[in-house]
């Protein structure tokens, strides 16, 4: 019999909010490491944020890719 073991690490990210439209609910992150650019939506917010707020986060793959979850202010 085999028997399959998988850990899931998480690592957060550091960056900075680029953009958020409070009315539309969504926006984008800036990695503070790669410089590359991940969609964040209200729903993956813990914490209110603003443009130029730093932030950590984890990726999650969404439906167009990577997107910042789980954000707070760092």
């Amino acid at each position: 019999m085999l028997h399959l073991c998988f850990k899931l690490i998480i690592i957060m990210s550091k960056g900075t909010v680029k953009f958020f439209n409070d009315s539309k609910g969504y926006g984008f992150v800036t990695e503070e490491e790669t410089n590359k650019e991940y969609f964040v939506h209200v729903s993956g917010l813990i914490d209110e944020v603003k443009e130029g707020d730093e932030v950590e986060f984890e990726l999650q793959e969404g439906r167009k890719g990577l997107n910042a979850v789980n954000v707070k202010k760092a």
